[in-house]
């Protein structure tokens, strides 16, 4: 067993949201990466794909996707899997909002420029 804590080494702030990253390869996890998303009040993603499935399960607020023309929102004591490969973006509902995300370790981020980028806080 391995106890990881959040650290400023493992939390990476982009002008949407703030993760830190919890499970991952580089802290002892070899099949699956969890992070904790937090997303202020009308704060948005960007459009992006991710390559792998993501669930995410908000632990405060609430969260609005939209992926492949569906819009979902998910809240407290609930799920949203978000499947790999589709355009995606979210924001948050009437508040700030907090969730865990976990998606397997070796996932990436695809911009709209069709650059293919790590996912640095799930490593």
């Amino acid at each position: 067993m391995k106890l990881v804590s959040a650290t400023e080494e493992r939390t990476v702030a982009t002008p949407a949201a703030v993760m830190v990253g919890l499970a991952a390869p580089s802290q002892g996890s070899n099949e699956v990466s969890t992070w904790r998303v937090n997303l202020p009040t009308g704060k948005s993603s960007p459009s992006h794909t991710i390559d792998r499935d993501q669930v995410w399960m908000p632990v405060k607020g609430s969260f609005t996707f939209t992926a492949e023309d569906q819009t979902s929102t998910v809240t407290v004591g609930e799920a949203l899997v978000v499947p790999g490969g589709v355009v995606r973006e979210f924001t948050t509902g009437d508040g700030d909002a907090e969730a865990l995300v976990a998606m397997l370790p070796d996932g990436n981020a695809i911009t709209g420029t069709g650059d293919k980028l790590p996912v640095p806080w799930a490593q």
